[in-house]
């Protein structure tokens, strides 16, 4: 989901960065490794800082975003004290083993401290006709995938055009406030 995302990003014409966070350990202490030995760097609060928009994506767990993205977002006081997010567009997607296995809460836990950190929330409107004929993932509060019970069961075409809709709506919205700005 976030290589398309991505994709749609750079459909607006702006750079995507794929990011990821660490685990959490329940072992007191255990720290990871500065760099991931696969997949996409970390995120630092650099890359939050800097960046003309974000879009955060988790499984859904229990219908609540994982805990590692939970325990990363929980570390950007200093972002939100400073205000580095005001008016930055963000939104959020997830994805879940069942069609009923709580996309759109665990999308909305994403959106309440981007909501505090002051960003500006889009999701995917009804003007995107996959929204009405998807039968697997996709809701208008962001992107989301049906996994299956074994979550290996591949994006299919609507929900690959709801990602990208959503990548291009927040790479477009960035550029529009990142001109207002300067």
């Amino acid at each position: 989901m976030a290589q398309q995302m991505a994709r749609g990003v750079e459909m607006a014409g702006i750079e995507a960065r794929l990011r990821t966070v660490p685990p959490v350990s329940a072992t007191c202490e255990a720290t990871a490794p500065a760099i991931p030995e696969s997949g996409a760097p970390y995120c630092t609060h650099d890359d939050l800082k800097n960046c003309a928009g974000l879009l955060l994506g988790s499984p859904t767990r229990f219908g609540n975003m994982a805990a590692p993205l939970k325990y990363f977002i929980d570390s950007t006081s200093s972002l939100w004290l400073s205000g580095a997010m005001i008016d930055k567009p963000a939104g959020a997607f997830t994805s879940s083993s069942s069609l009923h296995g709580g996309q759109e809460t665990t999308l909305m836990t994403m959106l309440l401290p981007l909501l505090h950190h002051g960003m500006v929330i889009a999701g995917i409107p009804y003007s995107q006709d996959e929204l009405f004929q998807t039968t697997a993932g996709g809701t208008p509060y962001g992107a989301s995938h049906v996994a299956g019970e074994d979550s290996n069961r591949e994006l299919d075409p609507r929900e690959i055009a709801l990602c990208q809709a959503q990548g291009k709506r927040i790479g477009t919205l960035a550029l529009k406030l990142l001109k207002d700005r300067t």
